[in-house]
């Protein structure tokens, strides 16, 4: 199919209405998925249900691997496929959901930007927790991540995506960094984070963004994630403003809209 048949069939699939059925996809819950796809899948899910738009959470050993990316977690709507928060948040603004509509040119860039920051430092620094400490990589990353194959394939999958991850660090300069550094990182994207939000109860005051729901997945999911000691999430909890607003998004967005959801 040609770009430009490509990009017809995308208008017309976004012009269709929202599914009941539609449907995320993540690696297992319980026994397989990491600290980094966890806090992706969580933010991708947050957004869906800041815009108000219902999905079914599909837990799957081959998550991965279904991806049309390679990465996790993708929605499919409809026929159509669509993985990791940029695309997604493009593809539901072609059906007519934005948060963001609000924002003006400055806003819009100023959110870019700090989501490219927790992209640059927290998603990375979980990718290096995961794989480049030695420590966590033996008790939590290789077993949990090759947990649903037999041997000798876990063990082949297990040493294939930490090989990966370790050439990408390498690659953006963060092979040589030590853990302590990575924490630092972490702490001063806190910082930065924090210093935006100041006493709002969103980033942008009275209405959330995308930029709050990929914090939110990220945050959350470091304060509630068990790793091999409790440093990373001591990072988070020093910001007592960030910690409201999970608290706050976690109440809005999963615990009422799930009493809603029971009563209705």
């Amino acid at each position: 199919m040609s770009l430009a048949a490509e990009a017809f069939v995308s208008q017309i699939a976004a012009a269709e209405p929202w599914p009941e059925k539609a449907t995320l996809y993540q690696p297992l819950k319980e026994d397989q998925i990491l600290l980094s796809d966890s806090a992706s899948s969580l933010a991708v899910q947050t957004f869906l249900r800041m815009c108000g738009l219902p999905v079914q959470v599909s837990c799957c050993a081959n998550a991965e691997y279904m991806s049309p990316s390679g990465k996790v977690p993708f929605i499919h709507v409809g026929n159509q496929v669509v993985s990791e928060l940029g695309p997604i948040v493009q593809f539901i603004k072609a059906k007519g959901h934005s948060l963001s509509d609000g924002l003006d040119d400055v806003q819009r860039a100023e959110m870019k930007a700090y989501m490219e920051l927790v992209n640059n430092m927290l998603l990375t620094a979980e990718l290096y927790i995961q794989w480049c400490d030695d420590y966590t990589a033996t008790e939590i990353s290789r077993p949990r991540y090759s947990s649903p194959y037999s041997w000798p394939l876990n063990h082949i999958l297990a040493y294939q995506k930490q090989w990966e991850v370790r050439r990408k660090m390498n690659a953006i300069g963060w092979s040589g960094k030590s853990l302590e550094q990575v924490y630092e990182d972490v702490s001063q994207c806190c910082q930065a984070l924090s210093q935006r939000l100041g006493t709002q109860p969103y980033f942008f005051n009275k209405q959330p963004t995308e930029l709050d729901a990929l914090v939110f997945g990220h945050l959350f999911t470091i304060l509630t994630t068990q790793l091999t000691n409790d440093e990373l999430a001591e990072k988070v909890k020093s910001y007592t403003n960030l910690l409201s607003f999970c608290h706050r998004i976690d109440q809005t967005y999963f615990k009422e809209h799930d009493r809603e959801s029971q009563v209705s």
